[in-house]
């Protein structure tokens, strides 16, 4: 059932412009699912569901993919371009990036759902992740090291 529902989710969002949740619960209970505002929220998170400017200036539900270009290899491309240093204090990462580049770089991190961020907070050049334990900060710390080195 879940597996459906997700298909009918995507379909529903490339052929409609949805800009909320109850949008989305309206057009799938119309096709049949009875769904509830958690379920959808949950599948939404599954799903990795973003919200993207439409054609007509608003806001909707997409699954964030243009041009072939996934969002790992968007994160890649943004991170390396805008970060200047990764450290870590016991289980919290700090990224320093260049002035203004921050947003955009942990907005692209949590679109991401990595799976040991418990949460992430950004400032104008300064990214703060909550890590849910230090060795995971560390691992963390280690790729992304990696990337701004290639």
């Amino acid at each position: 059932m879940k597996t459906r529902r997700h298909a009918k989710i995507l379909e529903l969002i490339r052929e409609h412009d949805i800009e909320t949740q109850d949008e989305l619960i309206q057009y799938l209970r119309e096709a049949g699912f009875d769904v509830t505002q958690a379920t959808v929220s949950r599948d939404i998170k599954e799903l990795r569901l973003i919200k993207t400017l439409s054609g007509s200036g608003r806001y909707k539900y997409s699954t964030g993919s243009d041009g072939g270009m996934d969002m790992s290899s968007k994160f890649h491309s943004l991170f390396t371009d805008s970060a200047i240093s990764v450290d870590s204090a016991m289980n919290i990462l700090v990224i320093k990036c260049m002035v203004g580049m921050a947003q955009a770089v942990c907005a692209s991190m949590d679109a991401m759902y990595w799976k040991d961020f418990v949460g992430t907070l950004a400032g104008d050049d300064t990214i703060f992740v909550v890590c849910r334990t230090e060795a995971a900060a560390r691992e963390t710390q280690n790729e992304l090291r990696k990337l701004l080195m290639n």
